[in-house]
């Protein structure tokens, strides 16, 4: 009767575990129509880095204010509009970077952040330095500048 027990309770959790993950993230064309609230500058950190390293597209044009521009600072200088950068994240299609991430608050007020993501890859490092700023309500990545050692 307790081994009956243990293998009902753990039926139960695989179950409800399986449900949970079905539901945290949208599959399909949904993802990229989905509407992804950022009500803390934390919340759009943690989404900005999800989108970077692990291809997540839903709510991608959520995450970035209408005025945005990626700076890359590299062997050659590039400026990426909005535009740009979210065609480029939607084409990822959930492929994950192998990398080490980390983030830093530079500065922080009530209407914007400044944060530092760094990524640790296998041969070099990718610095993005970030601005995100309240906007009505939703926090919003506003500038983006990348530097690769």
């Amino acid at each position: 009767m307790n081994t009956l027990a243990k293998i009902f309770a753990a039926a139960a959790l695989i179950a409800v575990s399986t449900f949970t993950m079905a539901a945290g993230k949208p599959t399909g064309d949904n993802s990229k129509k989905a509407v992804v609230k950022l009500p803390t500058a934390d919340l759009a950190i943690d989404h900005y880095v999800a989108v970077m390293t692990e291809g997540q597209s839903a709510g991608v044009e959520q995450l970035f204010t209408s005025d945005f521009k990626q700076k890359v600072h590299a062997s050659e200088d590039k400026t990426n509009s909005r535009s740009e950068v979210i065609s480029f994240l939607k084409k990822q299609k959930g492929e994950q970077l192998n990398c080490k991430t980390s983030t830093t608050i530079v500065e922080q007020s009530s209407d914007y952040m400044v944060a530092k993501v760094t990524q640790q890859f296998e041969g070099f490092t990718k610095t993005d330095l970030i601005t995100l700023v309240n906007d009505g309500g939703n926090w919003k990545v506003s500038q983006s500048i990348n530097t690769y050692k």
